[in-house]
C-alpha cells in the first residue's frame, strides 16, 4: 500500500484560498452509514489535519444538525488551520424527521445559516452550499441572498451540489461560485459531459462526494442488504443491492488488477483516478472522501501520490458505462436528472 501521505495543495474557487487536494466528508461520523465511534471520528478528523487535509464537508441535513455539533469542538481547536463547508436546503418536516423538503427560499436560507453558525460555534462559514435545487425557486434568488451572506461576513465563498451547468452559469453570473459538489467516481461520470466543462470554464474547483462508491469500491461490502445495517442510508440505493450489485461487483476487477502493479489497494485507485481527473479535464479537483477511521484517512491521503498511466486509465474508463442501477432511487435531486 502506498504510504506517503501529506497532501498537496490547489486552490478552492478562482483566487480562493489554498486548500489540500484532499477533503474529508464527515457526514458518515453523525449519520447515514450505520453506527460510528465518536473517539474514532474525532480521531480521524485530526489524523487528518496531520496528513494536510484542510476543507471538511459537513451539511445541516447530516443527523438533523448532529454533525456540525459534533464538528464544534474540532473547529474550535483548529479554526486558523482548516475550512468549514456546511450546505442548506434540505428541510426536515418536525412532524416527520425521516423526510427531507427542498428549499431554496431567501426566508428558510437566512434561517439555516444561522442554525448552522450556531451549532457549528464559528463566526463565518467558509463555504455554504446550496446543498440540492429546488426548481421552483430562481437560481438567481437562491444565489442572490447567499450572496447577502458573503456582504455581511456570514459566509466566506458560495458553493453549490448537483447543479446542472446552465444553473451553475446562471448562479455565477449573479456572484462567483467557488466549488460545485457532485458525485463522481469511477462509477458515476455523468457531470463530465457538461458540468465539468462549464465549472473549468469559471474557475470553479469540483469537490466530488461518494468518490470511493460509498464504500462499493473499496470492495467492503458487496450487497447492501446482506452486508450492512438496517439504519445504512445504502440499502435505499439502487446500485448497491440485488441483481444491481451482483452485476457492479463483478465491474471491479479492473480497479484490483490497477492496484496490484501499483502495489496499493483499489480505493486508492478508486481515488487517484478522481484526483487524476484534474489533469485530464484542466481543473482544481478536491474529493471529499468520507471515513471514521485514522488508518482510512491515512489510505485515502496517500492516494494524491499516485499517478496512473495511459494503460491504467484505458483499463478503468470503460467501468461506469457498464454499472447498474441509479446513483439514487429518485434521480430527480440530481443534476443528471435535469439535464
Amino acid at each position: 500500500m502506498t504510504t506517503d501521505h501529506t497532501v498537496p495543495t490547489t486552490t478552492l474557487g478562482a483566487g480562493g484560498p489554498e486548500v489540500g487536494v484532499q477533503g474529508l466528508g464527515c457526514m458518515g461520523m453523525s449519520f447515514a452509514y450505520g453506527p460510528a465511534d465518536a473517539d474514532a471520528s474525532r480521531a480521524a478528523l485530526e489524523r487528518a489535519l496531520e496528513r494536510g487535509v484542510t476543507l471538511y464537508d459537513t451539511a445541516d441535513a447530516y443527523g438533523a444538525g448532529d454533525n456540525e455539533r459534533f464538528l464544534a469542538p474540532f473547529l474550535a481547536a483548529h479554526r486558523d488551520e482548516v475550512l468549514i463547508a456546511t450546505k442548506f436546503a434540505l428541510s426536515i418536516p418536525p412532524d416527520d424527521p425521516t423526510r427531507r423538503i427542498v428549499r431554496n427560499d431567501p426566508p428558510y436560507i437566512r434561517q439555516a445559516v444561522e442554525a448552522s453558525l450556531r451549532r457549528l460555534d464559528v463566526d463565518v462559514i467558509d463555504l455554504y452550499y446550496m446543498h440540492r435545487r429546488d426548481v421552483n425557486v430562481p437560481i438567481e434568488e437562491t444565489v442572490g441572498v447567499m450572496a447577502e451572506l458573503v456582504r455581511e461576513g456570514k459566509v466566506k465563498q458560495l458553493g453549490l451540489s448537483e447543479v446542472t451547468a446552465a444553473e451553475l452559469r446562471a448562479a455565477h453570473a449573479v456572484h462567483p461560485i467557488a466549488a460545485v459538489q457532485s458525485e463522481w467516481s469511477l462509477f458515476s461520470r455523468d457531470i463530465e459531459a457538461a458540468v465539468v466543462p462549464a465549472a473549468r470554464d469559471l474557475g470553479v474547483t469540483l469537490v466530488p462526494y461518494s468518490p470511493l462508491g460509498r464504500g462499493f469500491l473499496t470492495g467492503a461490502f458487496t450487497d447492501a442488504s446482506k452486508d450492512l445495517t438496517q439504519d445504512d442510508f445504502r440499502r435505499t440505493m439502487p446500485r448497491f443491492t440485488g441483481d444491481n450489485a451482483a452485476a457492479n461487483a463483478a465491474l471491479l476487477e479492473p480497479v484490483r488488477t490497477v492496484a496490484e502493479s501499483h502495489g496499493a489497494t483499489p480505493a486508492q485507485i478508486a481515488l487517484a483516478w478522481v484526483h487524476q481527473q484534474a489533469t485530464v479535464r484542466d481543473l482544481p479537483v478536491v474529493p471529499i472522501p468520507g471515513t471514521r477511521s485514522p488508518s482510512r484517512v491515512d489510505e485515502n491521503t496517500a492516494a494524491t501520490r499516485i499517478t496512473l498511466t495511459e494503460s491504467d486509465l484505458a483499463l478503468l474508463d470503460p467501468i461506469a458505462d457498464k454499472v447498474a442501477g441509479t446513483r439514487y432511487a429518485d434521480m430527480s435531486f440530481t443534476s443528471a436528472g435535469r439535464e
